[in-house]
């Protein structure tokens, strides 16, 4: 796991950059001399014509198609324009589609069937690792040497296997708890700092006619983040490393006591009712309804969470770490912060597409687009920044839990196998159901993973 230092690097509180442009008048001199002699003879050189411009197509699909997701589809829009324009006879047939099927079912389809678009969003880790091993990857790592862009990133790590770089992480993220400050006010409550401390404050929103924790269930997804940070809590981040490698078992004695810390929460009802049947759109608005006091989720939605949908609520839901678990074997003051989100760009690409992907990369990954995302989109940038004005009050109480995190770790679904992930999530889905036990998930999903080690 990253350590503090290594944190602090990455996660934009002490990253600066100096960057020093050098002219030079040496072609003014040069310059000078390069018009032709009348005194002799000798011809001036021949220029040739300029190339002409020639017809290349990239397909692009993204997944900003929600209204929340305006003002990063306008970044992504705005950086196509620029490139289309520098690049006559470049032309980017963009798409835009649901994450989830994307990543579940779409590029997964394509990527067996070896026809994914030109370019199109990825996540790191595990998926990456099945696509980079069909050969449907474009390897990247001589191309960001060539823009220069090797060291300007704050973690390739989930785009990089075996060395070689698959994929470009376009933003960050962290996972921790949203709150209504006003509610916290009201109820003369504190920030919890431990499990005890979480279920007291919890107990008493409860009391009060207020969820604990807004939740929508329906996709598996949405509630593993706050279970991956109990998990992590009860075992540690490494351990879900070892039920990949085979040294440790999701029935051991850690595992299931974080099945069961995440059921405790369940049973007591801190999440919203009926919360199987919710859409993730509806989980944060429970939050700017004021109905629940607490929302476990991404740094993603910060830019709805300080937008006008905020409503009497701009400027006062805040951020803070989830809180430590009294003898688990995890990092207890660690965070879920990472760059998972990326663009990926198919080995199917000719030459010539290949030199117009670059130039999509070079207008693309720079520090002006990336501090467009940090301010206009609350989008924690993947690259370091010299400039972090104009950031708000949200993003700065972001950026400090971040700072203040022992070690941050990726998520589970980027470590386990993909069939193992969707075998978690719907084992979480049958706790909110209270349909079984964290003994009995924790065997289902172990025999997920036998299975799916056995095919590695």
């Amino acid at each position: 796991m990253k350590k503090r230092s290594t944190l602090l690097a990455t996660m934009l509180v002490s990253i600066m950059l100096v960057v020093s442009a050098c002219g030079s008048n040496g072609n003014a001199e040069t310059n000078k001399n390069t018009g032709t002699n009348n005194s002799t003879n000798t011809p001036a050189e021949a220029t040739e014509p300029p190339a002409e411009a020639k017809d290349v197509t990239l397909s692009l699909r993204h997944t900003q198609i929600k209204e929340t997701s305006k003002t990063r589809l306008k970044i992504l829009e705005d950086v196509v324009a620029k490139t289309q324009e520098e690049n006559k006879g470049l032309t980017f047939k963009l798409e835009g589609i649901d994450e989830i099927v994307n990543r579940d079912q779409k590029l997964k389809a394509e990527m067996a069937a070896g026809n994914p678009p030109d370019i199109f969003e990825v996540f790191g880790g595990a998926d990456l690792k099945l696509y980079v091993k069909a050969n449907r990857m474009l390897d990247l790592t001589p191309i960001i040497d060539e823009l220069g862009l090797k060291d300007k990133f704050a973690s390739l790590d989930e785009f990089t296997i075996d060395g070689k770089v698959y994929g470009l992480p376009f933003g960050g993220y962290s996972e921790a708890i949203f709150y209504n400050k006003k509610i916290f006010s009201e109820l003369g409550l504190e920030i919890p700092t431990t499990w005890a401390q979480l279920l007291d404050v919890s107990e008493k929103i409860k009391a009060a006619g207020y969820t604990p924790f807004g939740l929508a269930a329906k996709d598996g997804w949405v509630n593993g983040m706050l279970w991956n940070t109990v998990m992590e809590r009860n075992v540690g981040i490494d351990a879900f490393s070892k039920v990949v490698s085979g040294e440790a078992k999701w029935t051991d004695e850690n595992f299931v006591k974080g099945f069961a810390s995440y059921a405790e929460l369940v049973n007591k009802d801190y999440f919203t009712k009926g919360a199987l049947g919710l859409a993730y759109a509806d989980q944060g608005a429970q939050l700017l309804s004021g109905k629940a006091a607490m929302v476990f989720t991404g740094t993603w939605d910060a830019n709805r969470f300080s937008g006008d949908e905020a409503g009497d609520l701009k400027g006062q839901i805040g951020y803070f770490a989830f809180p430590s678990i009294d003898g688990g074997a995890g990092d207890q003051t660690s965070i879920n912060a990472s760059y998972s989100n990326g663009f990926g760009f198919s080995a199917n690409l000719n030459e010539d597409q290949v030199a117009a992907a670059k130039k999509f990369i070079a207008n693309f990954f720079t520090e002006e687009v990336q501090k467009r995302t940090l301010v206009e989109d609350k989008l924690l940038p993947s690259m370091k920044l010299s400039d972090l004005s104009g950031v708000d009050p949200l993003t700065t109480e972001i950026l400090t839990v971040m700072a203040n995190a022992s070690s941050s770790w990726k998520a589970y679904d980027a470590i386990v196998q993909p069939a193992v992930g969707a075998d978690v999530n719907v084992g979480i889905q049958e706790l909110i159901g209270k349909v079984t036990t964290p003994e009995k998930v924790a065997e289902k999903i172990q025999a997920s993973q036998d299975k799916a080690n056995a095919a590695k």
